[in-house]
């Protein structure tokens, strides 16, 4: 069956609000690569939004499952627990940043673990407000867009949001906002608008994902902390899009010497598999009454399987190492092509959380035409990039930190012939 027919299909049967950034209907994938309906393969940059850091149809991911699936496919934990839920508790305790005793949930999402992190932070706080910054992006449910820094598409057309959620600019230098900037707003914001007394959290990405990749300063994050600190906030790491070796650590607040009280995580943790966490301070997690947290489907068995071996890969194949060469090789490429491509006005990202952002050359402004065009020019070679950004002028590299060499080779040749071939045509 061609595309155009299953697109057609489409469009007759699911919603329009399912957006779709290419018509490539898979058929099959094998770690870094995707073969369509009609045979076509594809170096898969996109990793299904950061969820397969470990590949597609990782060996030991597809073991660990079927293995599972000899025994049970569900209970309900909250029903009839199992042990592996517990085990994969205790690893993830072991593992997120912080130097205290942490206890975790599991639920299925990544917005839902947002959505629980809030919960849990206003009961333990006894308060309600909660801060957020510009271009970050926290989920599709209410409080997600809520605390989301983007109108279209995330929040256009769906009504008031949830109360007590405000926000600030993240500091991006290279868009005219300093750290001193962004803590000055959050003063102004206590001045004005809430009073510290009565904010429950502060969320953040420690490098933003759908807003464009933008690291959070070290600097940043050690005057957040302070802040919380000061005033009894907690602080939340949204390490939905970051964790699992992605930053070439484990988990992005790794790089800093502060840790979260709270940390959300999902997409790389179950390789592909539906599963979310919610890990923190043991005291704070307790903090909801029981029946207060959980869900039907959280800590599914087959996703718990799957997210043992996905940090047993990351450890046994060393991937936040591999992350930092995959990341090096990759942003070295994209800087030998500056004179080349004069679009270009920044590349950055730790690890093998990379992106390039584009300018116009004869106005200076952010491109979403240019980054598009170079998207476009790229699949047709048969290459999957993702763009990002407020103003989507950005392409993010979220490729599986397995890439073969090889492959990682090809798909550096088409990235480069694409940006040129883009650079091109004005």
């Amino acid at each position: 069956m061609s595309s155009t027919s299953l697109t057609d299909r489409k469009n007759t049967a699911i919603a329009r609000g399912v957006g779709m950034t290419t018509q490539i209907y898979a058929e099959r994938a094998e770690n870094a690569e995707i073969w369509d309906k009609e045979g076509r393969r594809y170096i898969d940059f996109a990793a299904g939004i950061a969820v397969l850091n470990t590949g597609h149809r990782h060996p030991r991911v597809i073991a660990a499952v079927k293995e599972q699936l000899e025994h049970f496919t569900h209970t309900c934990h909250q029903v009839v627990p199992y042990e592996s839920y517990v085990h994969l508790a205790e690893r993830l305790n072991a593992l997120v940043p912080g130097d205290f005793q942490k206890k975790t949930v599991f639920v299925t999402t990544g917005a839902e673990a947002v959505e629980n992190a809030v919960k849990i932070a206003r009961a333990a706080t006894g308060r309600s407000a909660v801060i957020a910054f510009g271009g970050g992006f926290h989920g599709r449910t209410f409080m997600g867009m809520a605390l989301t820094g983007k109108v279209v598409p995330y929040k256009v057309g769906f009504g008031a949001m949830p109360g007590d959620v405000f926000h600030v600019p993240f500091p991006v230098e290279l868009h005219g906002v300093s750290v001193d900037q962004s803590l000055a707003a959050l003063k102004k914001l206590f001045a004005a608008d809430v009073d510290p007394q009565r904010v429950a959290a502060i969320i953040l990405e420690p490098v933003q994902g759908e807003g464009g990749f933008y690291p959070a300063p070290a600097a940043f994050m050690k005057a957040l902390r302070e802040l919380c600190d000061q005033h009894g906030i907690l602080l939340i790491a949204d390490e939905v899009q970051t964790g699992f070796a992605r930053t070439g650590r484990m988990f992005a607040m790794d790089h800093h010497e502060v840790a979260a009280d709270l940390t959300t995580m999902a997409k790389s943790l179950a390789g592909g598999f539906p599963l979310a966490a919610v890990t923190g301070r043991a005291e704070i997690m307790d903090a909801p009454g029981p029946g207060g947290l959980g869900g039907t489907y959280g800590g599914n068995p087959l996703g718990i399987a799957a997210a043992h071996a996905v940090l047993d890969v990351i450890a046994d194949e060393d991937l936040c190492n591999r992350a930092n060469q995959l990341g090096a090789r990759l942003k070295q490429r994209l800087e030998s092509l500056r004179e080349k491509v004069p679009e270009i006005a920044d590349i950055r990202g730790p690890g093998f959380m990379n992106a390039v952002e584009f300018n116009d050359r004869t106005t200076g402004l952010p491109s979403a035409e240019f980054a598009n065009r170079v998207r476009l020019a790229a699949l047709d070679k048969g290459l999957i990039l993702l763009t990002c950004g407020i103003h989507g002028n950005v392409i993010r590299f979220l490729a599986p930190i397995t890439i073969q060499d090889e492959v990682l080779g090809e798909a550096l040749d088409i990235l480069e012939a694409s940006m040129l071939e883009a650079s091109a045509t004005r």
